[in-house]
């Protein structure tokens, strides 16, 4: 009678044993896994941020700078340096002293003579139903100034010509035919007189002529 009692008492004593062994060692073995695999995903997820944000960040940035730096750098300046050499200007000659710029250093040739002046230095009469006087003149052209002179000297050369001046031509003159150096209009009888009294003077005058050939107009040039 005793012993039929205590079977039940010793089987749900031990079925008590073994369901706290189980549960106990399933509490074991779950808490051990969670754990590991809780350490195992934080390691995986270190990992994964770690190769995705430092190392890819670090590795586009040295692209960027190595890209920008020398590519920049290295290729525009060198294109620079390519495309636009430098290279030193040549040096302009410069005039020698006491010249200017198309001024005659030795007496002129017919092809450098000034086409609208020439120097003066007699006045010959014609009859005067001509009308006319005959300018006795040189060609020539102006000459480089001197280191003591305030002006260029007028250059003459070849032979004595003649040139019709109208005796009703506009005349002017400045000094010393006048006490002016600003030009004056004149009589053509006024110069004639003038220029007889200092012969081969060589004023020099610039002159226009009209459809007939004569001189029509004539104007003295200033010269220091």
């Amino acid at each position: 009678m005793k012993v039929n009692r205590l079977r039940p008492v010793v089987g749900a004593l031990m079925a008590a044993a073994t369901l706290t062994a189980v549960l106990t060692g399933c509490e074991k073995g779950g808490s051990a896994a969670g754990e590991t695999a809780a350490s195992a995903g934080a390691a995986k997820s270190a990992g994964t941020t770690a190769g995705t944000t430092a190392e890819p960040a670090g590795s586009v940035a040295t692209e960027t700078s190595t890209g920008t730096s020398a590519g920049t750098s290295t290729g525009t300046s060198a294109g620079t340096s390519k495309a636009k050499p430098s290279a030193a200007t040549p040096a302009t000659p410069a005039a020698p002293a006491g010249s200017a710029p198309g001024c005659a250093d030795k007496p002129p040739t017919p092809d450098d003579y000034d086409p609208d002046e020439f120097a003066l230095f007699r006045i010959e009469e014609l009859p005067a139903d001509t009308g006319k006087v005959n300018l006795v003149i040189q060609h020539g052209a102006w000459g480089c100034p001197g280191e003591d002179t305030d002006g260029a000297p007028f250059v003459v050369s070849g032979e004595d010509s003649r040139w019709a001046l109208d005796q009703a031509a506009y005349v002017t003159a400045v000094t010393p035919i006048t006490d002016s150096t600003e030009n004056r209009r004149i009589g053509v009888q006024e110069l004639i007189d003038w220029v007889d009294a200092h012969p081969d003077s060589g004023l020099v005058f610039r002159y226009e002529t009209g459809d007939d050939g004569a001189i029509h107009r004539l104007e003295q040039v200033f010269t220091p």
